[in-house]
């Protein structure tokens, strides 16, 4: 692509014309707003940010997640709560990033336009003098036109009235020719001297107006280079802070994958159990039957003992003797 420049493209051919002028003004200006309008972008962003990052601290603080779990469910839910803190934490420092580009980016567009702003005020007083020039060269060539017509009409009314005339009026009318003349000369002095001086304005408004366009064309190139360059650093920081948030959720899933269901159960059961045997089922009891029934008593244990042989029983004196088993016939 054959290159260009403001130079070059950005003239008229009215010379009191400024339309080139105030094109490149007027896309400079858009272009600076540009960058007011991206910088409100990155102070908004940073403002949503921070938010984030300190709604999600709180939020873990109010919702303490597994604060009663147990073992290995328990170890992952305190670096899920970790990583998501450090999430939040990133976000806050991406906001105050965010809040320095914002700065930086304020500053180059101040400076931007300060520059701006003297190259314009050089070129408004060398608009101004040259139009005030034009204008004065305008007037003397009126001037000068109007006193060549008079001129003319002066010759013409000389030589119609040449031989119909006394000899006064002829003087009068070579007097007033001579007049004209003389009015004429004065005029084209004048105008030839406007028209010189608006020669050199206008020369010295060119060589001003190649300067401008130069240095704008140059502003140009480093306010869309800036601009460029913040936000790729705007999306890369972003890009970063994903890659960094990815880090910290794989964080999570590694120590997920570290869960053991049978190892919490086992956990769980051997720190809380309360026993092994569920209580005997409940019975129907006829209130009448349990009421007639004689309470049957269970029998106290007695320590069990040897003794010996049981003695042979004596007949006491005037009973009868007792029978033995074996003399019983």
């Amino acid at each position: 692509m054959r290159e260009v420049w403001f130079r070059e493209h950005f003239w008229s051919m009215n010379l009191m014309s400024t339309i080139g002028y105030n094109s490149i003004i007027q896309h400079l200006n858009d272009s600076r707003k540009n960058c007011k309008e991206f910088e409100d972008f990155l102070k908004e962003t940073a403002i949503i940010e921070e938010k984030y990052g300190k709604e999600v601290i709180n939020l873990l603080k109010k919702k303490p997640c597994g604060q009663m779990e147990l073992n290995t469910l328990k170890r992952s839910l305190d670096v899920f709560k970790q990583q998501v803190d450090n999430v939040g934490q990133g976000h806050i420092q991406l906001s105050q990033t965010l809040h320095e580009e914002a700065k930086k980016m304020e500053d180059f567009r101040e400076k931007q336009k300060l520059h701006q702003k003297k190259i314009e005020l050089i070129m408004e007083a060398i608009h101004k003098n040259r139009n005030l020039q034009y204008k004065k060269t305008m007037e003397a060539k009126w001037l000068y036109e109007q006193r060549c017509r008079d001129k003319d009409e002066a010759e013409q009314a000389v030589h119609r009235n040449a031989n119909l005339v006394m000899q006064k009026q002829q003087e009068k009318l070579f007097l007033k020719l001579s007049q004209t003349k003389s009015a004429l000369e004065d005029s084209d002095r004048s105008y030839q001297q406007s028209v010189t001086t608006l020669e050199k304005i206008w020369e010295e408004w060119q060589k001003e107006q190649i300067k401008a366009c130069e240095f704008f064309e140059t502003q140009e190139c480093k306010q869309t280079n800036y601009f460029c360059s913040a936000l790729w650093l705007h999306v890369n920081q972003l890009s970063q802070d994903c890659i960094q948030n990815d880090k910290k959720y794989e964080e999570i899933c590694k120590r997920l994958e570290m869960c053991s269901i049978e190892k919490d159960i086992y956990f769980f059961v051997n720190l809380c159990k309360t026993g092994s045997f569920a209580p005997a089922p409940v019975v129907y009891e006829n209130y009448y039957n349990t009421r007639n029934a004689t309470p049957v008593r269970s029998p106290v244990s007695v320590p069990i003992s040897r003794r010996g042989p049981l003695p042979t029983p004596i007949s006491a004196p005037g009973e009868p003797d007792y029978t033995t088993v074996d003399g019983h016939s």
